[in-house]
């Protein structure tokens, strides 16, 4: 019955946060992708120049479906940029790009908090992927076996929120080069850059969220632990 108990308060304050951020970011997404760049310079367009004024000449740009599935490949060195961006000259496309970019350029200049998520990503994938089934099998066990299953599975529990933290500084670190490439570049008016700040600040809550809502349901398996032992 510990499914139905009172520290599921902790789950739904983590999920009404990530809730409240993903509307945040598509509501902001939504209005500057309405808003035309001065120079009508496309997402793909951004990110090719971006690349070569970095000297990354080994790093591709490609189109991939869906929207706001944008994301930097650091195997394949390919900036992947989806239909919402790629071919849109708006503001927004132009900042989600130059993001992407972003993370190009901290690949490029061996960004330590961006190595340390690279090796974290099969460690934290194994831990959130066993956390649950380890913590189940401790509350079908009895005496030491017990909490040594409830533990094991919280600690690999923990082991997916340190990445989420460790995400953070790299997220926000690819956002603030962003923004000052397009700034110091004058690809885009200073007016604009306003607005892909705006933009990648509420991408950057998701992040935030994300974050708080793990830590929320860490807090839960804890307490849920406690409560065994």
């Amino acid at each position: 019955m510990f499914y139905f108990d009172n520290t599921y308060i902790l789950v739904l304050i983590g999920a009404a946060i990530c809730m409240l951020a993903s509307s945040k970011v598509k509501s902001t997404f939504n209005r500057y992708a309405q808003v035309r760049n001065h120079a009508g310079m496309t997402g793909a367009q951004a990110a090719a120049r971006i690349l070569q004024m970095g000297g990354l000449g080994d790093v591709r740009v490609q189109h991939v479906s869906g929207s706001l599935t944008d994301h930097y490949d650091p195997r394949t060195k390919v900036v992947n940029l989806s239909d919402a961006t790629y071919n849109s000259a708006s503001v927004a496309a132009v900042g989600v790009a130059a993001h992407e970019c972003g993370h190009a350029l901290q690949h490029a200049h061996g960004y330590v908090p961006l190595q340390i998520r690279g090796a974290l990503v099969p460690v934290a994938n194994i831990g959130s992927m066993a956390a649950w089934p380890l913590i189940i099998v401790g509350f079908f066990l009895n005496g030491n076996s017990s909490m040594f299953f409830i533990n094991l599975g919280i600690w690999c529990f923990a082991l997916s929120v340190l990445f989420q933290l460790v995400t953070l500084p790299v997220e926000f670190n690819a956002s603030h080069r962003a923004i000052g490439i397009l700034g110091d570049s004058g690809m885009l008016y200073p007016e604009e850059v306003d607005g892909t700040k705006k933009v990648l600040s509420a991408a950057a809550l998701t992040y935030v969220a994300s974050a708080a809502a793990s830590i929320l349901q860490l807090l839960r398996l804890v307490m849920i632990g406690e409560r065994k032992r």
